[in-house]
C-alpha cells in the first residue's frame, strides 16, 4: 500500500516530490528513535531486535500490515527471551523500543485501504498489551505489571490509534474531495464537448440551408435568364434581380455564421445572438422566389400571430425552405408545390407536397444531394420534440410532414369590433394562395 497525497497545500497536505522526501525523512526518524532506544539496553539481543524493528519500519508505507506483523513477532520473541529470574536477561521486556509496535499500528490505521484493518490493528495491540501485562503461562511469559500498568498501556495505545484514525479520516476526505473535483472537471469538459458538438451541428444545418437553397434558386434563375435574355429582356432582368437579392441574403447569413465561428462562442445562445431572426412572414419571400424560378407554389399559413416562439418559427421556415430547395433541385421548374402550415390543438403542423412534374423529372437534378437536407429537417423537428416523415407520394412527387408541440404564449388582449376587450382573441391569421 502506498500513501497518496491529494490536496496540494504546502506544510498541510504535501504532494509530489516534497511529500515523498518528507515521508522518507519521517520513516528514517522513527527507525532511528527505535534503534537509539534499543541501544540503551544491556541484553544480548536487545540491539538486534531493535535494529530489526527499525529496519521493518522503513517499509511501513508500502506494506503496513506486513510490517506490523513482523514487529509484533519480534516483540513476541523479545518477551520469550526475557527471563527475570536471574542475571541480565537475553532481552528486556517490556522495553522502550517496543514503541515500534505503536508506530506499526499507526501505519496500518493511517495507510489502510480496507475498512476493517484499523480496528483489527488496534484490537491486536490491546490484546498484546493485556497478554504482556498479565503473562502467558503456557508460553513461559511472566506477568510484567498490574492492572494500573495495563490501563496505562491501553491509554497510550488508544491515544495513538485515535490520532492515526483522525489522520486516516482526513486523508480519505481529502481523496474524496479530490476525486469529486476531478469528476466535476470531467463532467464540465464533457458538457463543453457536447455543447460544441451541438453548436457544430446547428451551424452545419444553417450552412446547408443557406447555401443549398440560395444556390439552387440562383442556378435556376441564371439558367432561365440565359434562356430568355434575347427574346424577353424584362424577364431576364427580373431573374437577375432575384439572383442578386438571393445572393445578398445568403452573404449576410454567411457573415453571421462565420462571425460565430471566428469568435469561437460555443452554445446555441451565443450563436443565436448573431443570427438573423426568421419569422413565418419570410416563408412568403422564399415562396415568391421559388415562383420566379418556375415553381407553382400554393401557400397557406394559418397560425395566430404571436403564437410561436422564435425558435419554432425558425424551424418551420427552414423546413419549408428546404422542401422548396429539394423541389427545385430534383423536380425543377414547372413543378407544383403545396405548402400548408397550421396550428391545431397546440401542435404546429407542416405539410409540403410536390407533384414531381417539373422540367427535371426523370433526369439528373441540379447538383448532387446526399440527403443532408432531410437529416437536417429531422434533427430540427426532433430537437423541438416533434415527429417528422418524408417520402415519395403515390404516383409521382414527394411529401414532407412535420408536427411539433407549440409552447403557446399568453394571448394578448385585443379590441373587438364592439369596442370591448377580449383576452382570448388572437391577431388574424396569415393566409396566402
Amino acid at each position: 500500500m502506498t500513501e497518496e497525497s491529494t490536496a496540494p497545500v504546502p506544510w498541510i497536505t504535501p504532494s509530489g516530490r516534497y511529500a515523498r522526501v518528507l515521508g522518507r525523512a519521517v520513516d528514517i526518524a522513527l527507525a532511528l528513535a527505535v534503534l537509539v532506544a534499543a541501544y540503551d539496553y544491556a541484553g544480548d539481543h536487545d540491539l538486534l531486535l531493535g535494529a530489526l524493528m527499525a529496519l521493518a519500519l522503513l517499509f511501513r508505507r508500502r506494506r503496513p500490515a506486513t510490517v506490523m506483523a513482523v514487529v509484533m513477532a519480534l516483540a513476541l520473541v523479545q518477551f520469550l527471551l526475557h527471563d527475570p529470574s536471574g542475571g541480565i536477561p537475553a532481552a528486556y521486556a517490556p522495553a522502550a523500543y517496543d514503541m515500534a509496535v505503536l508506530f506499526a499500528m499507526m501505519s496500518v490505521v493511517h495507510h489502510s485501504r480496507t475498512p476493517w484493518m484499523p480496528y483489527a490493528a488496534g484490537g491486536a495491540v490491546l490484546l498484546a498489551a493485556a497478554a504482556a501485562t498479565s503473562g502467558v503461562p503456557f508460553l513461559g511469559i511472566e506477568p510484567s505489571g498490574d492492572g494500573q500498568t495495563l490501563l496505562i498501556y491501553w491509554g497510550l495505545a488508544l491515544t495513538v490509534w485515535l490520532t492515526a484514525f483522525a489522520l486516516h479520516t482526513r486523508r480519505l476526505y481529502a481523496e474524496s474531495q479530490a476525486a469529486r473535483a476531478r469528476h466535476a472537471e470531467r463532467e464540465q469538459e464533457q458538457r463543453v464537448r457536447l455543447a460544441a458538438a451541438r453548436e457544430r451541428a446547428e451551424i452545419a444545418r444553417e450552412l446547408h440551408d443557406v447555401v443549398a437553397h440560395s444556390l439552387a434558386v440562383m442556378i435556376l434563375q441564371a439558367d432561365g435568364a440565359g434562356a430568355v435574355l434575347r427574346r424577353s429582356p424584362d424577364l431576364a432582368e427580373s431573374a437577375l434581380k432575384t439572383i442578386a437579392a438571393t445572393g445578398r441574403d445568403a452573404v449576410d447569413d454567411m457573415h453571421r455564421i462565420v462571425r460565430v465561428l471566428r469568435e469561437g462562442r460555443g452554445g446555441s445562445q451565443g450563436a443565436g445572438e448573431d443570427r438573423r431572426l426568421v419569422t413565418l412572414d419570410e416563408i412568403e419571400v422564399v415562396a415568391d422566389r421559388a415562383r420566379t424560378a418556375g415553381l407553382t407554389v400554393d401557400l397557406s399559413v394559418d397560425v395566430g400571430g404571436g403564437r410561436l416562439s422564435p425558435a419554432e418559427e425558425m424551424t418551420a421556415f427552414r423546413i419549408v425552405q428546404e422542401c422548396l430547395t429539394n423541389t427545385l433541385r430534383h423536380a425543377g421548374s414547372g413543378a407544383g408545390v403545396g405548402i400548408r402550415v397550421r396550428e391545431e390543438d397546440g401542435t404546429l403542423l407542416i405539410d409540403v407536397t410536390d407533384d414531381g412534374a417539373g422540367a427535371l423529372a426523370g433526369r439528373a437534378s441540379v447538383g448532387k444531394s446526399r440527403g443532408n437536407g432531410l437529416v437536417g429537417m429531422r434533427e430540427r423537428v426532433e430537437l423541438a420534440g416533434g415527429a417528422f416523415q418524408a417520402g415519395p407520394r403515390l404516383g409521382s412527387g414527394w411529401q414532407v410532414r412535420a408536427s411539433m408541440p407549440v409552447r403557446t404564449k399568453t394571448p394578448v388582449a385585443t379590441r373587438t369590433s364592439a369596442g370591448t376587450e377580449d383576452a382570448g382573441t388572437t391577431t388574424p391569421v396569415r393566409t396566402e394562395r
